[in-house]
């Protein structure tokens, strides 16, 4: 990646727009809130420059059991009531913040592009639940998706996973984890995934503030949810850390430029392809962290839906031929 001296002039007019009314919003920065108070603030500020809400055949709330027994809600989204294959989607939030409410509108969207089911996890959050319970969660309906999926009317024979920034490490996790567990997946969506377990790659000095994910706000999420300094090399805390990634499903990642997470996500990307892997890595340029949630204001986004629906459905049209053949 090039870091700029003048890290700002990279962005796109309609960016750089962005940043400048939400500076002058003045809004507090999430490290300065409670876990609590950020989670509102998150969801109220969530909806203001995403597209229109797509209508869907159908939309149903559900639970999934996680292993302890708690009844993890979530969301299942479909453009018809045709036995479609399903993105499992875990929403981004620094495992702290977000629900099935923030990640609403996208995941409509990447239901109708892509002509399948989406089912949003609505996983728990730190403080109150630490490492590795997001993981879990997330792994636990996973798995719970691939015995039960036919139960909702949908082709659970052929799965994939994706996130963004934290749920991409989730998505990212839970492929390593289905590939363990011999449990095939049709791909890993992963926009803007953390990947690394520490903040030391250049993007994260050049984009450390100004660029919506600010560092002290990354700080603050990852104490909220770390019990210790030893999570954070934990490779499902940092995919980046995995003893080996060979076998994984193919990858769609999708980086925004002006993020602090690009370099990681360019090495996890390299991480991949070196053990064989199919990687398709598009980077958004002149766009910021969270931008793929911003599609009434930044014409990206929209380009990102498209490319990430594609890459779903060729995904699942290469799995199922595989299967019938």
């Amino acid at each position: 990646m090039s870091h700029h001296h003048n890290p700002r002039a990279l962005l796109t007019p309609a960016m750089r727009g962005v940043l400048d009314r939400m500076a002058r919003a003045g809004a507090v920065p999430m490290h300065a809130l409670t876990p609590q108070q950020a989670r509102v603030f998150y969801e109220a500020g969530s909806g203001v420059l995403e597209i229109a809400k797509p209508a869907l055949e159908r939309v149903e709330d559900l639970t999934i059991p996680a292993r302890d027994g708690h009844l993890l809600p979530a969301r299942l989204y479909a453009p018809s009531r045709d036995r479609l294959p399903v993105l499992l989607y875990f929403h981004g939030g620094g495992f702290t913040i977000g629900n099935l409410a923030t990640h609403d509108i996208l995941c409509r969207e990447l239901a109708r592009l892509a002509t399948c089911a989406v089912v949003a996890l609505d996983y728990r959050l730190a403080p109150v639940f630490k490492f590795p319970t997001a993981h879990n969660d997330a792994w636990d309906a996973l798995q719970w998706l691939a015995k039960h999926g036919a139960t909702l009317g949908v082709d659970a024979t052929t799965l994939a996973v994706g996130g963004d920034s934290a749920g991409g490490t989730l998505a990212a996790v839970c492929a390593i984890l289905a590939r363990d567990a011999g449990l095939p997946l049709a791909l890993q969506l992963l926009i803007y995934p953390g990947c690394a377990a520490h903040q030391d790659t250049p993007s994260h000095k050049t984009f450390a503030h100004g660029f919506v994910l600010e560092e002290a706000g990354i700080n603050w999420f990852f104490s909220q949810y770390v019990r210790s300094p030893a999570d954070r090399d934990d490779w499902r805390f940092a995919p980046l850390n995995a003893p080996d990634v060979d076998g994984v499903a193919p990858a769609w990642i999708g980086l925004a430029e002006c993020d602090p997470l690009v370099d990681e996500g360019v090495m996890y990307a390299d991480k991949l392809r070196h053990a064989g892997v199919m990687v398709d890595l598009e980077i958004y340029r002149g766009v910021v962290h969270e931008f793929i949630k911003m599609g009434r204001a930044i014409p990206e986004a929209r380009q990102a839906h498209a490319d990430a629906a594609r890459a779903i459905k060729q995904a699942f049209q290469t799995q199922l031929l595989a299967t019938t053949q």
